[in-house]
């Protein structure tokens, strides 16, 4: 089993930046991929980026290159995630997930969330113009 706990969620004027932190405890070196998901009211759950830690892939969402950057502290078994150059549109909670070592693969692949087994709790993002 693996626990994930996000925290640094908050509102922020559009331009501005935050850094999500998602604290993993239990089988963690079982975690094969981890990641980040958002879902906005009335939309479904998108993937925003995930990493393989096996061979060290990752993706980000097109909406999201060039101004959020996905990072590991593998010591303090978190992830991070900087988001810099935030827009309205980025509003909604941010769950961080993971899958482990069997399905990982499938799971980064892919990008369902449906493939990830473990979810945190959620951190809510809120951007105003």
């Amino acid at each position: 089993q693996v626990q994930l706990v996000e925290s640094g969620g908050g509102s922020v004027q559009a331009g501005g930046s935050l850094r999500l932190s998602c604290g993993a405890s239990g089988a963690t070196l079982s975690i094969y991929c981890v990641g980040w998901f958002r879902q906005a009211p009335g939309k479904e759950r998108e993937r925003v980026a995930t990493i393989n830690t096996g061979g060290g892939e990752s993706y980000y969402a097109d909406s999201v290159k060039g101004r959020f950057t996905m990072s590991r502290d593998n010591a303090k078994n978190t992830l991070y995630l900087q988001m810099n150059s935030l827009k309205p549109e980025d509003t909604a909670m941010y769950y961080c997930a993971a899958q482990t070592r069997f399905l990982g693969g499938r799971a980064c692949y892919s990008g369902s969330p449906g493939a990830f087994s473990y979810w945190g709790q959620g951190t809510q993002v809120t951007v105003s113009s």
